[in-house]
């Protein structure tokens, strides 16, 4: 048997997740992930999916790693790191190429020209380019195709969805990671790291909306067909509610936590009107008796807002009400209470809380929603090396390689140029 770990290195604003991931290979070369450990630590110097002091992240980035190498034993080197942010956009792209060899025999390289061409379609200066996915192929003219390797054809288009954000963010992004001696295995956008570990293949085909509430922002995607067809990121998340129960109770915005954490819920005709707190008893320096309900109401009118902004992006792409696997909620702000319902309400959707489906032996901690991402980047990082292995075997036997994820994760263009941010 051998063994070597996989991690996930999530960068939140309120928090830096680390997930550990054993893989076992054993003689046949199945491979068996198991989630090992999971650290969190506060995180200082990110806002909003950026950096704001680069020294603050990289001390706590650096915290992060020690916790997890002292769980582990063994030195943390390389990563996974899942990020986010509203400067991260995605747009739609298509590469066309013809086919290089005379007997019209399209192969590997092929596919990957075609999403070369359509990522340099749409790459300009001021961007990076995290994932180049593809969506669907054409041969001369024929779509509906997810992997034309084999086919027979002259004129290869691939329709492709394309991750990017602003270059001097994910510079200092991974500046900031590399200070801390730790490699960058791939840099990958946060929903989709979070929509691998909390959604099946099946919900995937069908349609789907993976939601990750983070502290200031809330990650979006949309997946049809198994591909993704949609990401973006909106500008609020779970600190908005805990600064509207501080502006509505006049409290400081610990003594709001606090109160949001232990009594918070998005749908007030679920509390007790009967029901009050004294806010002396969460911190505050004076005691004042407030109705359960009105923070309740509070809270409902931040969470209806998030939840109108998610029906505008799913309206801009003809896919309100119109996805059968629903929505999944996920990260910390999934787990206040009413979310779900107040989505069914708002979007006209199927809405459930997504735990991370992996083997693992501490799900108390793995299976809370708050480590989706960095459970998920274990998975994307498993997926991608088991996909290369695969593919490298197949052209060592036939000259062919299978398309699909494989060619987005050979594509990344941020992989390429790691080495040249560090200073």
């Amino acid at each position: 048997m051998k063994e070597r770990l996989l991690v996930g290195l999530d960068l939140g604003s309120s928090s830096v997740r680390v997930a550990i991931g054993q893989l076992t290979f054993s003689n046949d070369q199945r491979s068996v992930l198991n989630i090992i450990g999971v650290t969190e630590i506060p995180s200082c110097g990110i806002s909003k999916g950026c950096i704001s002091s680069l020294e603050d992240v990289v001390s706590s980035v650096s915290g992060a790693l020690e916790q997890s190498e002292r769980l582990v034993g063994v030195p943390i080197q390389e990563a996974y790191v899942g990020i986010g942010g509203t400067h991260i956009n995605s747009k739609e792209a298509k590469g066309v190429i013809g086919v290089s060899r005379p007997d019209g025999d399209i192969r590997a390289e092929d596919v990957a020209r075609a999403l070369e061409s359509a990522r340099a379609f749409i790459n300009p200066a001021n961007q990076e380019i995290l994932h180049v996915l593809p969506r669907e192929f054409s041969v001369d003219g024929q779509g509906g195709i997810k992997d034309p390797i084999g086919m027979q054809g002259i004129r290869l288009e691939a329709e492709v969805q394309v991750i990017q954000g602003l270059l001097s963010h994910i510079r200092n992004i991974t500046k900031a990671v590399f200070r801390t001696g730790l490699d960058i295995a791939e840099l990958v956008y946060a929903p989709l790291a979070a929509a691998e570990s909390v959604t099946q293949p099946r919900q995937r085909e069908l349609g789907v909306c993976v939601l990750i509430i983070g502290s200031t922002t809330t990650g979006m995607a949309v997946y049809e067909d198994g591909e993704l067809l949609y990401a973006s990121t909106l500008p609020i998340g779970a600190d908005h509610i805990t600064s509207d129960i501080a502006i509505g109770l006049r409290i400081s915005l610990d003594v709001a936590e606090n109160i949001k954490r232990s009594h918070g819920h998005s749908i007030p005709s679920e509390v007790d009107s009967r029901d009050q707190i004294d806010l002396k008893d969460f911190g505050a320096d004076q005691g004042e008796i407030v109705s359960l309900q009105y923070v309740s109401e509070i809270i409902e009118a931040r969470v209806e807002e998030l939840y109108e902004k998610v029906e505008e992006e799913l309206k801009k792409i003809d896919r309100s009400g119109m996805l059968p696997a629903g929505v999944v909620l996920t990260g910390g702000g999934a787990k206040l209470p009413g979310m779900v319902e107040l989505g069914k309400r708002i979007l006209h959707l199927p809405c459930s809380v997504g735990y991370a489906n992996v083997q693992t032996s501490m799900p108390e901690l793995a299976l809370d929603p708050t480590f989706s991402t960095s459970v998920g980047l274990v998975l994307w990082g498993h997926e991608a090396e088991r996909q290369s292995e695969v593919n490298i075997r197949r052209s060592w036997s036939d000259g062919k390689n299978k398309g699909g994820r494989f060619f987005s994760k050979i594509s990344n263009p941020v992989k390429r140029v790691f080495k040249s941010f560090i200073p």
